[in-house]
């Protein structure tokens, strides 16, 4: 008997000896059903089956050894993406989901050799069914992680979301006493007060746009028609009040206009010039310019600095990465988000970052279409 027969003919006992295995996961599986704990079990065995009856050329076994194959095109998830899924969803641990595979595996070779002498078909068939056992764990873990992903942004969206109505509460109540104190004791605290609130602000705007962008939502934009220089010299005056060791440089070149949103372009300037004066030369000046002189304007933040290696330079805007700080820089202030949302707010408006670093200088540039984008 092929072993493809026997896993057939035991399903049921299989399937038994799944399901046991399954209830002493704990402590997910303390309150699961009985169809939680068989979930996908056997569609998988079924397709284990499939796969063994399925004739495999050397070079299809060779890719698959090298997990390199996947489902056809369209024929939607398999069953053990599924069940990684429903596993990730239902309190398992990955962990826990891999045991499964490896009771599966155990079992069924067990019972096999219990029943049957071995001969070269069956060396055949273990090592098909290794193979068939290591591609759903494969698709399984990828599938799980994912799960596991989704729900973690998910989490960060609706945390980032729900925390600014009380911090918006205490910003206006915070706002008020100021008024009313003005030149009173309370009107230093208070101020630093407000400060503290707008930095938490800005860091709960970061966490949502991440969010957005992990779960394929995308950062919203609405592009009206501005002046950039104008837009960046505002800024520039915030940023310099609240980077009192940075002197901040502006120069314009050119046309200046265009459309695009401007609270997401002091977004921008924002965060370059706080990584220029974190990362940068402690009181050295930090150089912007706004370059209007061809097709696409051209936004520069240029500070002197260690030269970033080119083979890092990639890695700065993936998010929650962060660099080493300078001295001067204090830890904790940044969630590694500042560069993501630079780029991903100018891909929003059709355009590009790049970046140049050396002899000691870096140059951050931010190119833009003068036009609406829309995203095709």
């Amino acid at each position: 008997m092929r072993l493809a027969d026997f896993i057939e003919q035991h399903m049921p006992v299989i399937l038994a000896s799944w399901e046991s295995f399954a209830a002493s996961l704990l402590p997910a599986a303390a309150s699961a059903s009985k169809a939680t704990l068989r979930d996908h079990s056997e569609q998988i065995l079924q397709a284990i089956v499939q796969d063994l009856r399925t004739v495999q050329s050397p070079q299809q076994q060779a890719t698959k050894a090298r997990r390199q194959a996947h489902p056809p095109a369209g024929a939607g998830h398999t069953a053990a993406q599924t069940h990684a899924v429903l596993r990730a969803t239902s309190g398992f641990t990955m962990q826990q989901m891999v045991a499964e595979y490896r009771a599966l595996r155990t079992g069924v070779l067990q019972r096999w050799f219990d029943a049957h002498e071995r001969g070269p078909e069956s060396e055949a068939d273990v090592t098909r069914f290794n193979e068939a056992i290591d591609q759903a764990i494969t698709e399984s873990v990828e599938f799980f992680s994912r799960e596991v992903e989704r729900w973690r942004d998910v989490l960060l969206a609706v945390l980032g979301h729900d925390l600014r109505g009380p911090l918006n509460a205490m910003l206006l109540s915070a706002r008020l006493i100021a008024a009313l104190g003005d030149g009173t004791p309370v009107s230093e605290p208070t101020a630093r007060l407000l400060r503290s609130g707008e930095r938490m602000k800005q860091l709960l705007d970061d966490l949502l746009d991440y969010s957005r962008t992990a779960l394929d939502v995308g950062i919203a934009i609405r592009p009206a028609p501005i002046d950039l220089a104008a837009v960046c010299r505002e800024e520039i005056e915030v940023q310099q009040a609240a980077l009192p060791n940075c002197r901040i440089e502006l120069e314009v070149e050119g046309a200046t206009g265009g459309c695009w949103d401007a609270s997401r372009m002091r977004q921008i300037v924002s965060n370059l010039l706080a990584n220029a004066a974190r990362y940068g030369d402690p009181g050295g000046p930090v150089k912007v310019t706004v370059n209007g002189r061809e097709a696409r304007l051209r936004l520069c933040v240029e500070n002197p600095g260690p030269t970033i290696p080119r083979e890092t330079i990639e890695l700065l805007f993936e998010p929650l990465r962060r660099g080493a700080s300078s001295a001067a820089s204090p830890e904790g202030t940044s969630m590694g988000l500042g560069l993501f949302i630079v780029r991903q707010v100018a891909q929003a408006h059709g355009g590009s970052v790049e970046v140049d670093s050396a002899n000691g200088r870096t140059i951050f540039t931010v190119v833009l279409p003068r036009g609406p984008y829309r995203a095709v």
